[in-house]
Protein backbone atom coordinates (compact mmCIF):
# COMPACT_ATOMS: atom_id res chain seq x y z
CA UNK A 1 0.00 0.00 0.00
CA UNK A 2 2.97 2.49 -0.95
CA UNK A 3 1.91 6.29 -0.42
CA UNK A 4 3.88 6.86 -2.99
CA UNK A 5 1.43 5.34 -5.44
CA UNK A 6 -1.91 7.49 -4.34
CA UNK A 7 -3.13 11.13 -4.82
CA UNK A 8 -3.76 13.30 -1.41
CA UNK A 9 -6.75 12.07 0.37
CA UNK A 10 -9.90 15.28 -0.44
CA UNK A 11 -10.20 17.65 2.10
CA UNK A 12 -13.83 17.41 3.08
CA UNK A 13 -15.70 21.09 5.43
CA UNK A 14 -18.48 21.58 7.15
CA UNK A 15 -20.64 24.76 5.40
CA UNK A 16 -22.72 25.91 8.17
CA UNK A 17 -26.23 28.07 6.62
CA UNK A 18 -26.42 31.60 8.13
CA UNK A 19 -30.36 32.96 8.61
CA UNK A 20 -31.19 36.05 8.33
CA UNK A 21 -34.95 36.25 9.06
CA UNK A 22 -36.20 39.90 9.24
CA UNK A 23 -39.33 39.33 10.75
CA UNK A 24 -39.07 37.15 13.75
CA UNK A 25 -39.19 37.20 17.48
CA UNK A 26 -36.65 37.67 19.54
CA UNK A 27 -37.68 34.25 20.88
CA UNK A 28 -36.75 32.73 17.32
CA UNK A 29 -33.87 34.32 16.56
CA UNK A 30 -32.38 32.84 19.59
CA UNK A 31 -33.89 29.71 18.29
CA UNK A 32 -32.81 29.74 15.00
CA UNK A 33 -29.31 30.63 15.89
CA UNK A 34 -29.16 27.96 18.91
CA UNK A 35 -29.94 25.28 15.99
CA UNK A 36 -27.43 26.72 13.09
CA UNK A 37 -24.48 26.27 15.92
CA UNK A 38 -25.41 23.02 17.25
CA UNK A 39 -23.03 20.39 16.80
CA UNK A 40 -22.96 18.27 13.40
CA UNK A 41 -23.63 14.49 13.90
CA UNK A 42 -21.93 12.27 10.95
CA UNK A 43 -23.66 9.28 9.71
CA UNK A 44 -22.51 5.94 10.69
CA UNK A 45 -19.92 4.31 8.55
CA UNK A 46 -21.67 1.77 6.50
CA UNK A 47 -21.46 -2.00 7.70
CA UNK A 48 -18.70 -4.44 5.99
CA UNK A 49 -20.07 -6.74 3.35
CA UNK A 50 -19.36 -10.13 4.92
CA UNK A 51 -16.56 -11.47 5.07
CA UNK A 52 -15.21 -15.26 3.75
CA UNK A 53 -14.78 -17.01 7.18
CA UNK A 54 -11.15 -17.85 6.11
CA UNK A 55 -10.42 -14.70 5.79
CA UNK A 56 -11.04 -13.81 9.10
CA UNK A 57 -9.96 -16.52 11.64
CA UNK A 58 -6.83 -15.62 12.40
CA UNK A 59 -4.16 -12.49 12.79
CA UNK A 60 -2.42 -14.56 10.16
CA UNK A 61 -4.97 -15.14 8.11
CA UNK A 62 -6.30 -11.05 8.35
CA UNK A 63 -2.70 -10.03 6.92
CA UNK A 64 -2.34 -12.68 4.59
CA UNK A 65 -5.74 -11.62 3.06
CA UNK A 66 -5.31 -7.78 3.48
CA UNK A 67 -1.91 -8.35 0.81
CA UNK A 68 -3.65 -10.76 -0.95
CA UNK A 69 -6.70 -9.04 -2.13
CA UNK A 70 -4.62 -5.78 -3.23
CA UNK A 71 -1.86 -7.86 -5.45
CA UNK A 72 -1.67 -9.51 -8.78
CA UNK A 73 -1.52 -8.23 -12.36
CA UNK A 74 -2.85 -5.41 -13.69
CA UNK A 75 -6.65 -5.48 -13.60
CA UNK A 76 -9.79 -4.85 -11.14
CA UNK A 77 -9.43 -5.98 -7.52
CA UNK A 78 -12.01 -7.40 -5.43
CA UNK A 79 -13.18 -4.37 -3.56
CA UNK A 80 -15.88 -6.30 -1.92
CA UNK A 81 -13.66 -8.84 -0.25
CA UNK A 82 -10.82 -5.55 0.91
CA UNK A 83 -14.07 -3.55 2.62
CA UNK A 84 -14.88 -6.73 4.24
CA UNK A 85 -12.02 -6.99 6.41
CA UNK A 86 -12.26 -3.59 7.91
CA UNK A 87 -13.93 -2.25 11.03
CA UNK A 88 -16.61 0.37 10.46
CA UNK A 89 -14.90 3.50 10.31
CA UNK A 90 -11.49 2.19 9.80
CA UNK A 91 -8.56 4.07 8.64
CA UNK A 92 -5.12 3.69 6.39
CA UNK A 93 -2.86 6.33 6.79
CA UNK A 94 0.35 6.82 4.73
CA UNK A 95 3.31 9.20 6.01
CA UNK A 96 3.82 10.76 2.79
CA UNK A 97 6.77 13.43 2.28
CA UNK A 98 5.50 16.76 0.76
CA UNK A 99 6.69 19.16 -2.00
CA UNK A 100 7.76 21.88 1.04
CA UNK A 101 9.88 18.74 2.44
CA UNK A 102 7.48 18.17 5.01
CA UNK A 103 5.97 14.82 6.24
CA UNK A 104 2.67 14.68 6.82
CA UNK A 105 -0.12 12.02 7.88
CA UNK A 106 -2.81 11.31 5.24
CA UNK A 107 -5.90 9.19 6.20
CA UNK A 108 -7.85 7.78 3.97
CA UNK A 109 -11.20 5.19 4.40
CA UNK A 110 -11.16 2.10 2.59
CA UNK A 111 -13.62 3.44 0.14
CA UNK A 112 -10.87 6.42 -0.81
CA UNK A 113 -7.99 4.14 -1.33
CA UNK A 114 -9.93 1.95 -3.91
CA UNK A 115 -11.40 5.36 -5.62
CA UNK A 116 -7.62 6.66 -5.89
CA UNK A 117 -5.85 3.29 -5.89
CA UNK A 118 -8.26 1.29 -8.30
CA UNK A 119 -7.18 2.96 -11.71
CA UNK A 120 -4.00 2.53 -10.58
CA UNK A 121 -3.83 -1.04 -10.38
CA UNK A 122 -5.92 -1.16 -13.24
CA UNK A 123 -3.40 -0.48 -15.41
CA UNK A 124 -0.08 -1.70 -13.43
CA UNK A 125 1.06 -5.21 -11.72
CA UNK A 126 1.11 -4.33 -8.03
CA UNK A 127 2.06 -7.48 -5.82
CA UNK A 128 2.81 -6.71 -1.69
CA UNK A 129 3.77 -9.33 0.32
CA UNK A 130 5.05 -9.42 4.18
CA UNK A 131 8.62 -10.29 4.43
CA UNK A 132 9.24 -10.05 8.26
CA UNK A 133 6.37 -9.21 11.15
CA UNK A 134 6.59 -8.26 15.03
CA UNK A 135 3.34 -8.45 17.12
CA UNK A 136 1.95 -7.94 20.34
CA UNK A 137 -1.47 -8.69 20.87
CA UNK A 138 -3.23 -7.98 24.64
CA UNK A 139 -6.56 -9.35 25.20
CA UNK A 140 -8.43 -8.55 22.32
CA UNK A 141 -6.14 -5.97 20.61
CA UNK A 142 -2.83 -6.38 18.78
CA UNK A 143 -0.95 -4.22 16.99
CA UNK A 144 1.46 -5.84 14.10
CA UNK A 145 4.82 -4.29 12.50
CA UNK A 146 4.82 -5.71 9.34
CA UNK A 147 7.17 -5.44 6.93
CA UNK A 148 6.28 -5.23 3.13
CA UNK A 149 8.07 -5.70 0.06
CA UNK A 150 6.60 -4.27 -3.42
CA UNK A 151 7.13 -5.21 -6.59
CA UNK A 152 5.23 -4.56 -10.23
CA UNK A 153 5.24 -8.23 -11.17
CA UNK A 154 5.10 -11.74 -9.14
CA UNK A 155 8.02 -12.73 -10.52
CA UNK A 156 10.63 -9.72 -9.89
CA UNK A 157 13.38 -10.65 -7.50
CA UNK A 158 14.17 -7.15 -5.78
CA UNK A 159 11.12 -4.74 -4.61
CA UNK A 160 10.45 -1.70 -6.13
CA UNK A 161 9.54 -0.41 -2.63
CA UNK A 162 9.69 -1.28 1.00
CA UNK A 163 8.35 -0.16 4.23
CA UNK A 164 6.57 -0.81 7.23
CA UNK A 165 2.33 -1.62 7.77
CA UNK A 166 1.48 -0.91 10.77
CA UNK A 167 -1.98 -3.05 11.49
CA UNK A 168 -3.71 -2.37 14.43
CA UNK A 169 -5.98 -5.79 14.67
CA UNK A 170 -9.48 -6.06 16.66
CA UNK A 171 -10.65 -9.46 17.67
CA UNK A 172 -15.04 -9.39 18.92
CA UNK A 173 -15.38 -12.74 20.04
CA UNK A 174 -16.37 -14.65 16.48
CA UNK A 175 -13.50 -13.00 13.80
CA UNK A 176 -10.51 -10.80 13.49
CA UNK A 177 -11.19 -6.83 11.89
CA UNK A 178 -8.58 -4.68 10.57
CA UNK A 179 -8.80 -1.30 12.44
CA UNK A 180 -5.81 0.85 11.36
CA UNK A 181 -3.04 0.51 8.61
CA UNK A 182 -0.20 2.97 9.30
CA UNK A 183 2.21 2.70 7.33
CA UNK A 184 5.88 4.61 5.56
CA UNK A 185 8.08 3.39 3.21
CA UNK A 186 11.44 3.17 3.36
CA UNK A 187 13.28 5.82 2.03
CA UNK A 188 17.71 6.32 2.44
CA UNK A 189 17.07 8.32 5.34
CA UNK A 190 14.35 5.68 7.00
CA UNK A 191 16.02 2.80 6.29
CA UNK A 192 14.76 -0.36 7.54
CA UNK A 193 16.15 -1.53 10.94
CA UNK A 194 17.40 -4.96 11.19
CA UNK A 195 15.00 -6.34 13.73
CA UNK A 196 11.96 -5.69 11.01
CA UNK A 197 14.06 -7.52 8.20
CA UNK A 198 13.77 -11.23 7.46
CA UNK A 199 16.19 -13.40 9.50
CA UNK A 200 19.59 -13.97 7.38
CA UNK A 201 18.95 -18.11 6.34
Amino acid sequence: MSGSKLASLLLFALVFAVTSATAQSQTQSQSSQAQSQAPQVSAPPAAAPAAKPADVASPDAILAATYDVISGPAGKRDWDRFRSLFVPGARLIAVQKGKDGNLAARVFTPDDYIIRGGPYLEKNGFFEREASRHADRYGNIMQVFSTYESRHDGKDVAPFARGINSFQLFFDGARWWVVTIFWQEETPDTPLPKEFLPAAH
